[in-house]
């Protein structure tokens, strides 16, 4: 019986050996063979884990949208700015989102600006197009304005096209960047665009031009069928807002400023002075901030 009795402890012994050569210290909890935590373990259980679907620092930049992202009428009158955009500009007061992003340097080199002046949804298919050729690891949108802006409230942009247009848009880009990363701009309050600008006579008068007649014309008209007018195409904005909210949402790598654009209590200073719509170099630099708040945000 003593015999078989230590047989088996020697048995035994040999398949303990045999799983702790097998398994490692790390059975115990050790590591090294003074007892401390082999150092390279925790890397390897680290890199295990599943890298982070959005990337808080990503190291180039392309812009789409329409006007308010090329900077017109910021510098001069009737112009294309595009160095205060709040995407992708070089001015140091505005700081956009690629300087602030990437540094002075990195945003010369590694960030593009694609957007044009009276684009609508539909355009933003061909500028995705044109962006992600250059392989960007964040494409920003700011896009809808002018599917609102037109010369009645009839001739809007349909909600169903602007879905279309949008989803075409990252379709485009995900067929060629499957993984960048896409910031989205709410559409801008055109109804506090109106009550703010129109305090300035200047400002009225610059609109009578034909800047935005669907919300923009005869600015002092309150009767019911302007103020109707004026509230169609509010909605029709927040209808466009709900679109990219909801279309951005149902890809993980897009973020939606969840209607911080829209929002934003901007005032006459952030308005440029020459058409009383865009925004001024301080309105661009308060979109910059916006949307750096959101591409930097820890979660969505």
């Amino acid at each position: 019986m003593r015999k078989r009795g230590l047989r088996a402890r020697a048995a035994l012994a040999v398949v303990v050996a045999a799983v702790l050569a097998t398994a490692g210290c790390d059975a115990f909890g050790g590591g090294g063979a003074d007892g401390t935590k082999d150092p390279g373990s925790g890397a390897s259980r680290s890199a295990s884990r599943p890298a982070p679907v959005w990337n808080r620092s990503p190291d180039s930049v392309a812009a789409v949208g329409d006007s308010i992202t090329r900077g017109f009428d910021a510098c001069a009158v009737l112009s294309d700015c595009p160095e205060v955009s709040w995407a992708t500009g070089s001015d140091a007061g505005v700081d956009s989102l690629a300087v602030r992003l990437l540094g002075a340097a990195g945003a010369a080199g590694h960030s593009w600006n694609y957007a044009e002046t009276g684009a609508r949804m539909s355009d933003l298919p061909g500028q995705m197009a044109r962006a992600a050729a250059k392989g960007p690891q964040l494409v920003t949108v700011m896009v809808g304005a002018n599917d609102a802006c037109r010369a009645s409230a009839s001739a809007m942009t349909s909600v169903a096209d602007f879905r279309a247009g949008f989803e075409e848009s990252l379709a485009t880009l995900r067929a060629t960047l499957p993984k960048a990363q896409v910031y989205v701009a709410s559409v801008p309050n055109l109804k506090r665009l109106w009550s703010q600008g129109r305090t300035n006579p200047l400002g009225k008068q610059v609109w009578k031009l034909g800047i935005c007649p669907s919300m923009l014309s005869d600015a002092d008209d309150l009767t019911r069928a302007a103020v109707v007018r004026r509230d169609t195409v509010q909605q029709r904005v927040e209808e466009y807002n709900e679109v990219l909210k909801d279309v951005c949402g149902k890809d993980r790598r897009c973020r939606f400023d969840r209607g911080a654009v829209f929002d934003y209590r901007f005032g006459t200073e952030q308005l440029s002075h020459w058409d009383w719509f865009h925004p001024s170099r301080d309105g661009q630099a308060r979109l910059a901030e916006i949307a750096y708040r959101t591409v930097t945000a820890v979660k969505p």
